[in-house]
């Protein structure tokens, strides 16, 4: 049994797009991992070509854009990104905090900036 605790295990880091992250667990099908985004902080637009993520908003929330439609989400809001779809997310004045899954799990290689 593989089991992870965030404050125990999960290190904060940043990661390219500029959110911090705990990553859970990370396996070869997928990838667990909270993100964090202080009040107005906003992640670099980009896409992943093989990664397919769900989002799961936790706490306060944001402006979500996926391929140009953009849509306001907050806590309890699920969004799916599909693999090549342009994305970034503008956290309000709460900031925001989420899980981030993605299968296959996420690689800095496969993360692509305009």
């Amino acid at each position: 049994m593989h089991v992870r605790n965030r404050d125990r295990d999960a290190r904060p880091f940043t990661t390219l797009d500029g959110s911090t992250i705990r990553e859970y667990l990370h396996s070869e099908r997928q990838s667990l991992a909270e993100a964090t985004l202080a009040p107005g902080q906003a992640t670099r637009r980009h896409y992943h070509a093989q990664s397919e993520e769900v989002y799961l908003l936790l706490e306060g929330g944001g402006r979500m854009e996926i391929d140009g439609e953009e849509r306001e989400v907050g806590a309890g809001d699920a969004v799916l990104i599909p693999p090549g779809a342009w994305h970034r997310l503008a956290a309000g004045p709460e900031g925001a905090r989420l899980l981030c899954c993605c299968a296959p799990p996420y690689a800095d290689a496969d993360t692509f900036f305009a």
